[in-house]
């Protein structure tokens, strides 16, 4: 089974060559496809100069400007699925989602799973080094997501997921509206409506250590009023042509 690992990255030249480092390492045969908006930092360029080391393994796509996560996870799995991936992950490069916790979703996946979140709220908090404002923030806002919605998700927001090519040949990725953080959200529930067999995995969530991090109050708001028009659209499968 063919496995990509998908990391958007805007300035995290502090962690991107470690995270290639212990990607590439681990036992499960995990490549990674790297997508970069512009990084003024030379995060793209770190990437260029390994792609020597690992020419079948590490990929990588660079864009012009900040286009939004969710841009950037669609781009990656139209690119996985063009180069005939079966199972994606998305993950963030900044070592908050523990790299190896990929073989726990992978092996869940396995099971027959469409759509594996990495979860830090499915068995209790799993969160640590963040301010209680910004724990409190998220875990509402998981609360928030299942009360408008009523999907069976913990973790609404969770940035650490795996897909099955069947689950991303399912759904229409071209339809997909919200660009920041509200994205996860919608895919998670696009899959749900879909009838994709949707599973949550117990992580510890790490804030992290070096570099900074992207969360907005505009990418807060978009989620937030993008969640309340969720119940009353259309959610269609994608038309294979």
């Amino acid at each position: 089974m063919k496995k990509l690992v998908i990391i958007p990255t805007y300035n995290e030249i502090e962690n991107i060559s470690r995270m290639i480092d212990v990607v590439l390492t681990l036992d499960g045969g995990f490549d990674i496809l790297v997508i970069d908006d512009g990084s003024p930092d030379g995060t793209a360029k770190v990437v260029r100069e390994r792609q020597a080391e690992f020419p079948l393994r590490l990929h990588l796509i660079e864009r012009a400007g900040k286009l939004g996560l969710g841009t950037a996870y669609i781009a990656g799995f139209h690119w996985a699925l063009e180069h005939n991936y079966d199972y994606i992950f998305e993950m963030d490069c900044d070592f908050s989602h523990n790299p190896n916790d990929l073989q726990r979703l992978y092996d869940r996946a396995r099971e027959g799973y469409d759509v594996v979140v990495g979860s830090r709220y499915v068995q209790g908090v799993n969160v640590i080094n963040w301010p209680m404002s910004r724990l409190l923030m998220s875990y509402c806002a998981s609360m928030y997501v299942r009360t408008i919605t009523r999907m069976p998700v913990y973790d609404a927001t969770a940035g650490f997921v795996c897909y099955s090519r069947r689950a991303l040949k399912t759904l229409d990725l071209d339809r997909v509206q919200m660009k920041g953080y509200g994205f996860q959200i919608e895919m998670k529930y696009s899959a749900w409506r879909l009838g994709l067999k949707v599973s949550e995995v117990s992580i510890v969530f790490d804030d992290r250590v070096v570099g900074t991090s992207k969360m907005s109050s505009g990418i807060f708001g978009e989620a937030f009023w993008g969640v309340l028009k969720l119940p009353f659209r259309k959610i269609r499968a994608r038309k294979i042509v």
